[in-house]
């Protein structure tokens, strides 16, 4: 089975419908989307992204309604987040209806859910319902933000993706829970943790995994290119060291160039962190092509999305 880039709406609507599973686009990365009610679609994409079936999937709806039917509680807070986020991308973990497949869940009383902020998957979801949508690419490796980044992990194994442009964000959806009245961060996220206090005050964000997994996204290892990558500040000191290889890097802001470097690119030249954020790993793909001997990456400044970049960078080069 060839996998195919279409914009055909209506087709990708009825391989869903008939248990097939489909490349989706979203404002924050393509995902593997089925419909929640074909457990056996569901087990696929555990099956095709390597993917251990205790590691949660979020589902995407496209209304209020529809979550509400897929939930049995709606906190008070969750209501403020969504008039003012969704649709978005955060993602909130709540207390999940019967309604809701326990392979989703990974048997937990709980489910991630979001409305997303992306055209052609509102209107997907319109038409097949909910769809569970983990990213597009094998179990810890780099999140795909293209449909040709969904085909290079997949040319075989899905009957179509849904060609929905670039994604706007560019990195996943901030993942968030309540413990009593008080808003937990499980996963940085495209949101930041500012703009969530923003609105209902101060947050705790707890993002390791400790012994299970609470949410998607909290795996130590995750978003990994093939090419060994290396996070610092001392770039010039690493092209120094190892003259002799091919070296590929990725700058925040600065664009002077660096001598013998295969490659450069720089995330934002005006020092922006949402363009950055939308470009990280659209870069790591480029660079992860050219066989490198090493990636090296400079880290954001510790704030807003950047703390959330180099959450995925520090995942990324986890051992």
């Amino acid at each position: 089975m060839n996998s195919l880039i279409s914009k055909d709406l209506e087709a990708a609507a009825q391989l869903l419908l008939n248990g097939n599973v489909v490349g989706v686009p979203t404002e924050t990365v393509y995902g593997l989307g089925a419909s929640i009610y074909n457990t056996t679609a569901i087990d696929y994409i555990f099956e095709l992204k390597k993917r251990p079936k205790s590691n949660p999937l979020i589902v995407h709806t496209s209304s209020i309604e529809q979550v509400q039917k897929l939930t049995t509680a709606f906190p008070d807070k969750a209501k403020q987040l969504a008039n003012y986020f969704w649709p978005g991308s955060l993602t909130m973990v709540l207390p999940k209806s019967a309604t809701v497949p326990n392979q989703i869940t990974a048997n937990k009383s709980t489910v991630a859910i979001r409305i997303p902020n992306h055209p052609v998957f509102l209107k997907l979801i319109d038409l097949v319902g909910p769809i569970a949508a983990p990213s597009a690419n094998p179990y810890e490796r780099i999140s795909p933000t293209t449909a040709k980044h969904v085909a290079n992990y997949f040319p075989t194994g899905l009957p179509l993706i849904l060609d929905g442009g670039s994604c706007e964000k560019g990195i996943e959806s901030t993942i968030i829970g309540f413990d009593d009245h008080e808003v937990i961060v499980y996963r940085l996220g495209s949101i930041s943790v500012e703009e969530i206090e923003s609105i209902v005050g101060k947050v705790t964000v707890k993002n390791e995994v400790n012994g299970t997994y609470t949410s998607p996204g909290m795996v130590l290892k995750h978003y990994a290119p093939i090419t060994k990558t290396i996070v610092t500040n001392s770039i010039e000191e690493y092209i120094d060291e190892f003259r002799n290889k091919k070296i590929g890097v990725i700058r925040f802001k600065d664009d002077s160039t660096f001598p013998n470097v295969a490659k450069q690119l720089t995330l934002s030249k005006k020092g922006d962190l949402t363009e950055a954020a939308a470009n990280i790993y659209a870069f790591m793909h480029i660079l992860d092509q050219l066989k490198l001997d090493f990636m090296l990456i400079e880290p954001m400044p510790n704030n807003s999305l950047g703390r959330s970049i180099n959450d995925r960078l520090k995942r990324a080069t986890h051992l």
